[in-house]
């Protein structure tokens, strides 16, 4: 498992992640968004990702809010490496880098369960984004 700023990442690296998140949410769940939202070049955006045999099999961006609260987003693996526990590997450390701090995601809400057994709780009503539903959650402080 890695994590790196933006800074610290090589130009590949970073290309295998965006083509990542690229395969999952535009072209598998077809949706016509722009990934690359600004955020990920902000100062304290770190990549968390694991590789195996040099490609990038799943991924995770963590994010600080304003209030410094923390934002898990663009969780995403790719469909040959699911049910390994990867995801749930980048979601722990995470958890870890966030350390005292309160954390805030928007999860799909076919995955309401799966980010329950993280500690996270629904925080708002509904809503769909790019045609897909999801709820925002949030898990306390510590």
């Amino acid at each position: 498992m890695h994590d790196a700023l933006l800074a610290e990442l090589d130009a590949t690296t970073l290309y295998r992640i965006l083509r990542l998140r690229s395969e999952v949410f535009v072209v598998e769940q077809a949706c016509v968004y722009l990934d690359q939202d600004g955020r990920d070049a902000e100062p304290d955006a770190r990549q968390l990702w694991i590789d195996r045999d040099g490609e990038i099999v799943a991924t995770l961006r963590l994010l600080t809010d304003p209030g410094g609260v923390r934002r898990i987003g663009r969780v995403a693996t790719a469909a040959a490496a699911r049910g390994a526990g990867l995801a749930a590997d980048l979601m722990h450390r995470a958890i870890e880098l966030c350390g005292d701090s309160p954390i805030v995601l928007d999860a799909q809400t076919y995955l309401l369960d799966w980010y329950r057994a993280f500690g996270f709780i629904p925080s708002g009503p509904e809503y769909v984004e790019d045609g897909i539903p999801h709820v925002p959650m949030s898990r306390a402080a510590g």
